[in-house]
């Protein structure tokens, strides 16, 4: 029963904003579509224990976690800044990686789609582990249980954000982890 309480939490007020607007508007733009289908999509599905060593990779990369979802107005409002991110600092050793917090039963219906639809190439994977009071505080201490929330990191050093970004804040965070 409290697993369910804090599921319907979740999907009620667990989503920050800290911008003035309200919503993002659907459909603003062209989005170009590829012949990829829904099965093409390629999603790979972790409880927390196989998520966990992705969270604490000691390499020479940087690593940026963006935890997310398809209803989180703001989760969505950043997603292009962690695009171009990808982008502009692949070649100076930065990795990304985007963690669905979506429900399983809409992994088909939502979450591949809306891959599809934004053009994603960034690494998608999806969070099934419903044991959220467990692994919230295993990820930071300090958070409350919203979203969207970040996790920047490298051999040195780790922060943890719970705020959306825009992308200049994106870029002079990650900027602090370049040597």
């Amino acid at each position: 029963m409290k697993n369910i309480i804090l599921l319907v939490f979740l999907c009620c007020f667990a989503c920050k904003d800290n911008s003035k607007k309200d919503s993002v508007k659907e459909g603003e733009g062209q989005v170009e579509r590829s012949e990829k289908t829904i099965n093409d999509v390629a999603l790979t599905i972790y409880n927390f224990e196989e998520l966990n060593p992705l969270l604490h990779v000691k390499d020479d990369n940087i690593h940026v976690i963006n935890f997310w979802a398809t209803w989180c107005v703001p989760c969505v409002k950043e997603l292009p800044h962690f695009e171009k991110l990808r982008t502009e600092y692949a070649s100076k050793n930065v990795q990304l990686l985007l963690v669905s917090l979506d429900f399983p039963n809409v992994y088909d219906s939502k979450l591949k789609p809306f891959i599809l639809k934004h053009n994603i190439q960034s690494k998608v994977v999806a969070l099934n582990d419903p044991d959220s009071e467990t692994w919230i505080s295993k990820i930071s201490t300090t958070w409350s249980g919203t979203i969207p929330v970040t996790l920047i990191y490298n051999k040195d050093k780790r922060k943890f954000y719970e705020t959306p970004f825009t992308y200049e804040e994106l870029e002079a965070e990650v900027k602090t982890f370049l040597k």
